[in-house]
């Protein structure tokens, strides 16, 4: 594989939320995809162990798995290279690799932290760009991955007062953790999806603005994943593709957001969880 011939130090980027179903895999997914797209080495790493779908959002079946690269790694130590272990995701002349998630429930339980985290290091050697979809929890393989991770895409959504106090929660955590104020990046997607909760009151709630914000297009999204073609690559474009176009511009010139302090008033949101 002499694509992965020169040993350099990727950027990792991790894609993490403390509620389910927000679209962290349909977003890492696309990103992997522009990324590559844009001519970077990159790789996408299916940490959600138990349920991971990066594999079926792309349509892959892949031989080797995460499992399969721990058993190796158990059996012959630093002599494993893990970029054998990857499955290449191949559209027209784009190209990236994803290490998927164990094939079965028994392997996902039976993978070890400190392994995976061997892994992403490994994989920060060959690759620019690691991507790693997460659970939504704070794990302990998840706490080393924000550690180790260049940039966390925390990933929330406006819907449900149980969803925005998680998401409350998890700002919060990770504010305790004290890292870089660029590293953590607040993400807003399915902005537009009707709900009676404004952005600007979660906004408040959570004390910063969101980084960015990407639109409700349930229909585009679903026909994308149907048809394992990130929206990004799919000729046409749609509204959420050029928002998820517009993130990876976003990440790549580091571009960040400065936004002041500035809040309004109290809103009945702050009052709830005050």
């Amino acid at each position: 594989m002499g694509v992965f011939a020169q040993e350099i130090n990727g950027v990792v980027i991790t894609f993490f939320s403390t509620a389910s179903a927000v679209g962290k895999t349909l977003i890492s997914t696309n990103m992997a995809s522009e990324l590559a797209r844009e001519g970077k080495k990159v790789c996408l790493v299916d940490f959600d162990l138990q349920f991971g779908d990066v594999s079926n959002y792309l349509q892959l079946l892949p031989q080797r798995t995460a499992y399969d690269l721990q058993q190796a790694m158990n059996l012959q130590g630093n002599a494993v290279r893990a970029e054998e272990f990857l499955t290449p995701y191949e559209y027209h002349n784009v190209v990236f690799y994803v290490l998927a998630a164990p094939a079965k429930l028994e392997e996902a339980y039976n993978i070890d932290a400190d392994k995976a985290m061997d892994m992403v290091r490994q994989l920060q050697k060959v690759f620019d760009y690691v991507l790693v979809d997460t659970t939504s929890t704070f794990s302990k393989l998840n706490l080393a991955l924000l550690d180790l991770s260049t940039i966390v895409s925390f990933l929330g959504i406006v819907d449900f007062i149980p969803t925005i106090k998680n998401m409350k929660i998890g700002s919060e955590t990770l504010k305790k953790m004290n890292y870089d104020k660029n590293k953590i990046r607040l993400i807003l997607n399915r902005s537009n999806a009707k709900t009676r909760i404004s952005i600007e009151d979660v906004e408040n709630l959570l004390g910063e603005p969101f980084y960015h914000i990407l639109p409700n297009d349930f229909h585009a999204a679903s026909q994308s994943i149907k048809d394992g073609v990130p929206l990004v690559l799919r000729s046409g474009g749609s509204e959420l593709g050029e928002a998820l176009r517009d993130l990876v511009a976003r990440y790549t010139n580091r571009v960040y957001d400065d936004a002041g302090d500035e809040h309004g008033p109290e809103s009945w949101l702050a009052r709830i969880f005050g």
